[in-house]
């Protein structure tokens, strides 16, 4: 967008150059899937430990999240741009937890404490974050308030499980959710890619709905009138 102005003799040209960028959905959602897929098992059962998760929560988890959501300030969507640093931030907060527990600091030689009821304030804090998240994905799309229903039951089935409340439903909560929150981030990852690289709908995303959508789509008819 540029102004040109007249000046006397003079032309003065002002504006700003706005950058191409495509849309980082499809990259953040990957790594959401990958991430979550992978955590998934431990949680499972299917495999032990933490220490193989971190490489995944690090790079996919957390830096193809964070860059995804810089990617989208970049595109003015508010939404996407904080889901995503936060839950990228989240996964490197989650991967800095593991290398405590699994003694890479050397913490547990020094004798220091570590109480993961801490954690589990952690969890609720992002459950009720994702609670709010999940009135905004109405308005974009059916898959992704899916995926948004599924992190609230993961977060929800974690901060209870961590805080001791409830026994091992709780723990089953989550594993569950999380395994479909990698299924349905891989679908996610298939309507932005073949709908946007072949220009029409491939991989249904499921129209918008909700009270919140039908009051933004009443104002706009009202300011279009």
């Amino acid at each position: 967008m540029s102004e040109t102005k007249t000046h006397g003799n003079e032309i003065v040209i002002s504006g700003h150059v706005q950058e191409l960028v495509a849309n980082p959905s499809a990259l953040g959602l990957f790594g959401l899937a990958i991430v979550t897929l992978v955590a998934c098992t431990s949680k499972l059962g299917i495999t032990d430990g933490t220490a193989m998760i971190i490489p995944w929560a690090l790079f996919l988890g957390a830096l193809a999240q964070f860059v995804a959501g810089l990617l989208d300030f970049k595109h003015n969507n508010t939404f996407g741009a904080t889901a995503f640093c936060a839950y990228g931030f989240f996964w490197f907060g989650m991967a800095l937890s593991w290398m405590f527990s699994n003694g890479m600091f050397g913490l547990a030689d020094k004798g220091v404490v570590i109480d993961m009821h801490q954690l589990g304030f952690a969890f609720l804090g992002y459950f009720i974050f994702t609670v709010i998240m999940t009135f905004g994905a109405m308005g974009a799309n059916k898959v992704l308030f899916i995926i948004f229903f599924l992190i609230d039951l993961l977060f929800l089935g974690l901060f209870m499980d961590t805080l001791g409340v409830g026994g091992h439903f709780w723990h089953s909560l989550a594993a569950w959710s999380e395994l479909g929150i990698a299924i349905m981030s891989f679908y996610g990852v298939a309507v932005n890619v073949l709908n946007s690289h072949y220009g029409f709908t491939v991989v249904p995303p499921g129209k918008p709905f909700g009270p919140l959508h039908k009051a933004k789509e009443a104002m706009s008819k009202s300011i279009s009138a």
